[in-house]
């Protein structure tokens, strides 16, 4: 398991819908060390604070794996020509993917340790950067969502790095997939099963659990989501 590439931007105004938006998802690769401290990587930023970075979100991940599909999925595009970075990650990975990685994993890359988080949810800037209205759905429905990692050990990390996990959640009963999160969230969301092992997964960020148990609220009370 390596880092191929570490991706910082700071953020930029773009032309959206007929207004300006502030968004950091512009990402390009960077050579040589570059520190990373307890809310972002030094020479990047989120643009809306209200729902990008913070602790839980200081960075955020994706597979180089899944960049061949996204070739796949939208040949109109020019995605081989696109550098590491494209979908707003800090971190381009090797061997990583969300169904072998648990939330509250805890990873060494380079100088650093970090623990997974959560799933990347998209927000209407991914379809800015894509260009493209459909890529929010399709971003939810490939299941490649990528995953956050908070900083429990700041240091500094190259693309090379190798990653070393050295604290999975123990027992199988507390393991809880980032694509199990994801699957939740986007096509299972009447799984109880799946909802009650969510809830009871104290690594899984607190915001995530209350909207998991309001949801298996409302399935108890007859009132769920049927879509």
């Amino acid at each position: 398991m390596t880092i191929v590439s570490v991706n910082v931007g700071l953020p930029r105004p773009v032309p959206w819908r007929g207004m300006t938006v502030e968004t950091g998802i512009f990402k390009a690769p960077v050579s040589g060390p570059v520190m990373l401290r307890e809310l972002n990587f030094d020479g990047d930023r989120q643009a809306d604070l209200s729902v990008h970075g913070g602790p839980e979100k200081a960075v955020y991940a994706y597979p180089s794996e899944h960049y061949d599909y996204w070739r796949r999925e939208l040949p109109d595009m020019a995605l081989p020509n696109l550098p590491w970075g494209m979908f707003g990650e800090n971190l381009t990975t090797v061997g990583l993917d969300e169904s072998s990685v648990n939330i509250g994993d805890e990873f060494r890359i380079g100088g650093v340790i970090v623990r997974v988080t959560q799933p990347r949810m998209p927000c209407y800037k991914l379809g800015i950067k894509f260009g493209r209205a459909d890529m929010i759905k399709r971003f939810l429905d490939s299941g490649r969502s990528g995953f956050y990692f908070s900083v429990v050990e700041q240091g500094v990390v190259q693309a090379g790095d190798s990653i070393e996990l050295i604290e999975p959640i123990g027992g199988d009963s507390a393991r809880l997939a980032v694509a199990d999160v994801v699957r939740l969230y986007a096509r299972e969301k009447n799984n109880t099963d799946l909802l009650r092992r969510a809830i009871s997964a104290q690594a899984l960020t607190e915001s995530w659990r209350d909207y998991f148990a309001q949801r298996l609220n409302r399935i108890s009370s007859g009132d769920s989501d049927r879509s």
